[in-house]
């Protein structure tokens, strides 16, 4: 390697570029593998999991890296696309081995949580784990001064302090190879708190199911919930019924209403009936009312949460709405004119305004002087196939749904509806394509190295 720190902390690296020697990004860095060896020798590091387009892990052997810095790693341009499989032997960096504890061996057995691993390149070119950042959690021992004189005693003469930070040497902990119940996940989801829901979302699906509960334990609800809605619906419900059923329905209140509606028909009627008596009631009721439609209805894609202004608001109270950073952009782009109620199902639904029309205009403009009305609304009975159409012949993103009386009971997104057009496991398929000449032989060699 070249230009690479003798020592790379690996929760660092967590989401960071990886490039190839052209200067194309290819994916990001989402874990790194490691191999545990007996005591005293330390993990030996086999290569990163790497993320490429669409949402696809992939191992690339730590041999194959040619430089690793603050915001980049760069490695030769060969790459094995097979979908990555952790094998027994292997361990997770960032996913298994954060938030573990562990015992400092010269302290009387002081108790420590791990926070982040250094990995450092030995004389023979091997990446190794050599250094452990741990924290300190008022265990045993504590209020006696560090008075070992071993690899561990790196910060002679310092009182323990519970939650004080520190660098010890691998051999000066104990207890890491032993799988822990009840691990907490804080360091974790710190590492990969800049990530976007759908890409946490596919880590989380690449953890164990021990991890992928203790991750939604760490989790506060929006972001359990944002992830969740990016999940396979195996992941949801397997997350979902292990948490607290209080908690469970705080989640689903977060979530949107489409989405929690079709995780909530995936539950068994009893569980489904506890957790919506235990919603809110404004939250409860457009559950009830989308779990009535069939799945593959333009009812059951629906969302009862766009856009909605009364006749008499201006360009610029539009404008205003379309802004929360928490909209999808779908529902951004457009406005729904409707009598008052604003709330779902709302008064006749007189026209919709796009968001390039509200540009366009003067902010005092009233919106019921520029709303399209000129495209009909759909029923929330009219199946998948009508909806697909109707959004790919008007070149729309969103397309409004009302009930007999012509009151908006909610609007169907491009993105709702791709998401039934695309096979059950589209998060999880993709090419399984190799490239190089002998990598999978490199890669055996390497990870079946002891």
């Amino acid at each position: 390697m070249t230009a690479t720190p003798s020592r790379v902390f690996v929760a660092r690296l967590a989401g960071i570029a990886v490039f190839d020697p052209a200067g194309d990004q290819i994916g990001r860095v989402r874990d790194v593998v490691v191999m545990m060896r007996p005591a005293p020798r330390a993990p030996r590091v086999l290569g990163l999991v790497v993320e490429v387009p669409p949402h696809r892990p992939v191992f690339l052997p730590i041999t194959r890296v040619t430089n690793i810095d603050a915001g980049a790693v760069i490695f030769d341009g060969r790459i094995n696309m097979r979908r990555f499989q952790k094998r027994g032997s292997e361990t997770l960096a960032l996913g298994e081995m954060l938030d573990r504890k562990a015992e400092l061996a010269d302290s009387g057995g002081e108790q420590v949580v791990v926070f982040d691993l250094g990995m450092e390149q030995s004389r023979t070119r091997d990446w190794l784990i050599t250094k452990v950042a741990v924290r300190r959690t008022g265990g045993a021992g504590h209020g006696h001064r560090w008075a070992g004189g071993g690899r561990g005693a790196a910060r002679l003469g310092l009182r323990r302090r519970h939650g004080e930070t520190l660098v010890v040497d691998w051999g000066a902990i104990s207890g890491l190879r032993v799988l822990e119940e009840g691990q907490g996940a804080a360091s974790l989801v710190a590492a990969f708190e800049r990530m976007r829901a759908p890409d946490l979302a596919n880590v989380v699906h690449e953890l164990s199911a021990k991890r992928r509960a203790e991750v939604a334990a760490a989790l506060d609800d929006r972001r359990l919930a944002d992830v969740l809605e990016e999940l396979p619906e195996d992941d949801q419900v397997e997350i979902l019924g292990k948490l607290d059923i209080d908690r469970a329905a705080d989640v689903l209140e977060e979530m949107g209403p489409d989405d929690a509606a079709d995780l909530l028909g995936e539950l068994p009627s009893e569980q489904r009936e506890q957790l919506l008596a235990l919603m809110q009631p404004e939250d409860a009721a457009p559950l009830r009312r989308l779990l009535t439609y069939a799945d593959d209805s333009a009812g059951g894609m629906m969302t009862t949460e766009p856009v909605i202004v009364s006749p008499d608001a201006t360009v610029a109270e539009a404008l205003a709405q379309i802004r929360n950073p928490d909209l999808n952009p779908a529902l951004a782009a457009q406005v729904y004119v409707c009598r008052p109620p604003n709330e779902t199902p709302t008064g006749r639904y007189l026209g919709t305004v796009h968001f390039q029309r509200l540009l366009r205009e003067p902010p005092p403009t009233l919106v019921s002087a520029i709303c399209d009305t000129e495209l009909d609304p759909l029923r929330p009975e009219l199946p998948l196939e009508t909806v697909s159409s109707y959004l790919a012949t008007y070149n729309l993103v969103s397309v409004p749904i009302v009930d007999e009386n012509g009151r908006l009971l909610g609007a169907v997104t491009v993105d709702d509806v791709l998401d039934h057009l695309l096979p059950d496991d589209w998060r999880e398929s993709g090419m399984d394509t190799d490239t190089g000449i002998g990598v999978d032989a490199e890669e055996e060699a390497l990870r079946g190295k002891e």
